[in-house]
C-alpha cells in the first residue's frame, strides 16, 4: 500500500489523543471512515470497541467517558450513520460528559451531486457540541496543523477555557483511496506531551476566594438549612464536614457519593417529604444545592415552595436551576469551598433541627428495611434496594432514567462503597444498556444495569457482540410488559383503560430472556440476585417480572407506612 495523507493525518490524530490521555474508542463499521478506523486499531495503545449500531456505539462511548472522566472517541461513516450519534451527543451535552464524535464525510466534490451517503453534516448537532471542526480532506500542506487539531478536540471536550466538559464534532472528509499507509508523522512535543493543554487558573485544591467564603458563610450560618447533594456534589467527605459544622441534614441522591451512613445523611427524603405536616414544619431558611437535582419531583416542589434562600454549586459548571429559585449560582469544584465554609460556620448553639431530620430518616429506613430487605420480596422498590445492597464496594450501578433511577433514589439504603451513574442530562431511556457496557469497559469494575423492559428493548442492539466483550456486567430487567412509569401519571386516571394501554401502557409481549439468550447472554431467575451480581467476569441478565398496577399499589403502601412512622417522630 502506498503512503497517503489521510492515513498520516489519522495516525497523527490518534497519537495526539493518546498523548492527551484518551484510552477508549468505539468504531461503527463503515467504508468512508476507513482511514481513522484503521489508525485507531493499528496504533495499539487504545482499547478499540466495535459496535454494529451507531446509536448504541455513541452511548457505549459515553459510558466509557462516564467511568473514566476522559473523552472517548466514537467514529461513524458518512450519511445517516452520523445522524445516529445525535441522542448520545444530546446526553453528553446536557450531562457534561466529554465525547469526541468523529463523523466521516464525503469530500466537497461529492456533495450536492447525488453521491451516495452524502448528506449535510456541517454543524450536524447544532449548539449541543462545545466545538465543531471541519479540517477538510487531508493534504500534506496542512500537516503542520494536524497535531493542534487532534489535541484541541480533547481540550474542548474536557471543557476548554470555559470549563464545561461535553461533546465535540470532528467532521472528517476523506478522498479515495481510503486504505493507505501512514508516512512519517509531524513531530510532536518532547516527552510525549500533547500539543495543547489547558491549565486552570487555580487548582481544585486551592483555597477559594476569602471574600466568597465570607459572603456564603454569612448566608449559610443559620440553624435550619439543608444540603441537597446530587451528581457533581464534589468530595463527599468535604460535604459531610460542612454538614456537621452547620448541623444540617444532607438530602443525598445516590449519584452524589454522599449517601453514606452518617447522622447527617437523609436518604428517604422523597417519602419523608410526602408527609405534609413534616414538609410544612421543616421548611428550610437556606438551601445549599450541590450538583445536579435529584429525580424527586416532591423534593423539587418542596424546595420551590419553601421561599428559602438557595445557593447552587456544580463541579461541571452546569446551570442546574429548573425551578428558577437559586439566588447564588456558582461553577467549580465544591470540595475546597465546603471545607473553607466548615471552618467558618457553626459557632452558634445547637438546635433540635438536625435531630428531628435524623429521627425521621431512622423511622423511614426501619419501614423500608422491614418491607424490602426480605430477598423473597420482588416489588420494584425491593429490587432497587436489593440491587444497590448487592453491588460490590468497587462496583458501578447504571440506572435507567425512568422508574429505576427513582426507585434507587427513594428506597436504597445509605452505604459506603459503590458508585451510581445515570444518563440524567437529557433524562432519556435511550442507550442505557450501551452506556452500562461502556462503563464496564471503561472502569473495569463490576457493573450492574438496572433497566425497565421498554428501555432494554429500546437499546437491544447493545447486545450485539456483548457476550464476547471482556466485562463483568449484570443487566437486571424489571419487566412489567410496558411503560410502568405512566401508571403513576395523571393519564392513568384520566383515560379509559383500553385507551391508556394502547397509548401509554404499550404492552409488547417480548420474552427478554429469550432475546438475551439469542445474543449469547445467559439469563437467570431473580431468586439469586446477589449471587448473580457477584458472579464475576461475563455478561448475564436477570429478569424480574412485576405487574404495573401492583407496582403503583406497592409504592403507595410504602409511602403510607413511612408517613405513619414519621408522624410519630418528635
Amino acid at each position: 500500500m502506498a503512503e497517503t495523507a489521510a492515513a498520516t493525518f489519522c495516525a497523527t490524530l490518534v497519537d495526539e489523543w493518546v498523548r492527551a490521555g484518551v484510552r477508549h474508542a468505539v468504531v461503527a463499521p463503515g467504508s468512508r471512515s476507513t482511514p481513522l478506523a484503521v489508525a485507531l486499531v493499528d496504533d495499539g495503545r487504545l482499547a478499540v470497541h466495535v459496535h454494529h449500531d451507531e446509536r448504541a456505539a455513541g452511548f457505549l462511548a459515553l459510558g466509557t467517558a462516564l467511568a473514566t472522566g476522559m473523552p472517548a472517541v466514537v467514529l461513524t461513516t458518512s450519511g445517516t450513520a452520523a445522524v445516529e450519534l445525535h441522542p448520545a451527543v444530546a446526553e453528553a451535552d446536557l450531562a457534561g460528559v466529554p465525547l469526541i464524535a468523529c463523523t466521516a464525510d464525503r469530500p466537497p466534490e461529492l456533495h450536492h451531486v447525488g453521491a451516495p451517503q452524502a448528506i449535510d453534516q456541517v454543524h450536524l448537532y447544532g449548539d449541543m457540541v462545545r466545538w465543531y471542526a471541519e479540517p477538510g480532506a487531508p493534504t500534506p500542506e496542512a500537516a503542520g496543523s494536524w497535531r493542534s487539531f487532534g489535541a484541541r478536540l480533547v481540550v474542548e471536550a474536557l471543557g476548554g477555557l470555559a470549563g464545561r466538559p461535553g461533546p465535540v464534532q470532528a467532521n472528517l472528509a476523506f478522498r479515495d483511496p481510503l486504505v493507505g499507509e501512514p508516512g512519517p508523522l509531524p513531530e510532536g512535543r518532547p516527552g510525549g506531551r500533547p500539543w495543547h493543554r489547558v491549565v486552570p487558573l487555580a487548582a481544585a485544591t486551592a483555597p477559594p476566594d476569602p471574600a466568597v467564603v465570607e459572603e456564603l458563610a454569612e448566608l449559610l450560618d443559620v440553624p435550619n438549612g439543608v444540603v441537597v447533594a446530587g451528581e457533581g456534589a464534589g468530595d463527599p467527605a468535604a460535604v459531610a464536614e460542612l454538614a456537621e459544622a452547620l448541623r444540617w441534614p444532607v438530602l443525598a441522591d445516590p449519584r452524589s457519593g454522599c449517601r453514606v451512613p452518617a447522622r447527617t445523611t437523609v436518604a428517604a427524603f422523597d417519602a419523608i417529604l410526602r408527609l405534609e405536616a413534616f414538609a410544612r414544619d421543616h421548611r428550610p431558611a437556606v438551601v445549599l444545592r450541590l450538583g445536579a437535582p435529584p429525580a424527586s419531583k416532591v423534593l423539587l416542589q418542596w424546595l420551590a415552595a419553601s421561599e428559602a434562600r438557595q445557593v447552587a454549586i456544580d463541579a461541571g459548571r452546569r446551570w442546574w436551576d429548573p425551578e428558577r429559585t437559586a439566588e447564588v449560582v456558582a461553577g467549580g469544584e465544591p470540595g475546597p469551598l465546603c471545607r473553607a465554609l466548615a471552618a467558618r460556620v457553626g459557632r452558634r448553639p445547637p438546635t433540635p433541627w438536625l435531630a428531628r431530620w435524623a429521627r425521621a430518616e431512622a423511622a423511614a429506613q426501619q419501614v423500608l428495611a422491614a418491607a424490602l430487605d426480605d430477598p423473597t420480596v420482588r416489588t420494584e422498590p425491593a429490587v432497587a434496594r436489593q440491587v444497590m445492597a448487592a453491588l460490590p464496594d468497587d462496583g458501578v450501578l447504571v440506572t435507567s432514567s425512568s422508574m429505576p433511577v427513582r426507585d434507587v433514589e427513594w428506597y436504597a439504603a445509605p452505604r459506603t462503597g459503590g458508585r451510581v451513574l445515570a444518563n440524567r442530562g437529557a433524562n432519556g431511556i435511550d442507550g442505557v444498556v450501551s452506556t452500562a457496557v461502556g462503563v464496564a469497559l471503561g472502569s473495569g469494575a463490576p457493573t450492574v444495569a438496572l433497566v425497565g423492559d421498554v428501555a432494554f428493548l429500546h437499546d437491544s442492539t447493545a447486545l450485539l457482540g456483548v457476550a464476547q466483550r471482556d466485562v463483568d456486567l449484570t443487566v437486571v430487567v424489571v419487566d412489567n410488559d410496558g411503560g410502568g412509569i405512566f401508571s403513576f401519571l395523571p393519564q392513568a386516571g384520566a383515560l379509559a383503560a383500553d385507551r391508556f394501554e394502547r397509548l401509554f401502557g404499550t404492552p409488547h409481549g417480548v420474552d427478554v430472556a429469550a432475546l438475551a439468550a439469542h445474543h449469547g447472554v445467559a439469563a437467570y431467575p431473580d431468586g439469586h440476585l446477589p449471587e448473580v451480581i457477584r458472579a464475576g467476569k461475563g455478561v448475564r441478565l436477570v429478569r424480574v417480572r412485576t405487574d404495573r398496577a401492583a407496582n403503583v399499589a406497592a409504592h403507595d403502601e410504602l409511602h403510607r407506612a413511612i408517613a405513619d412512622a414519621v408522624a410519630t417522630v418528635r
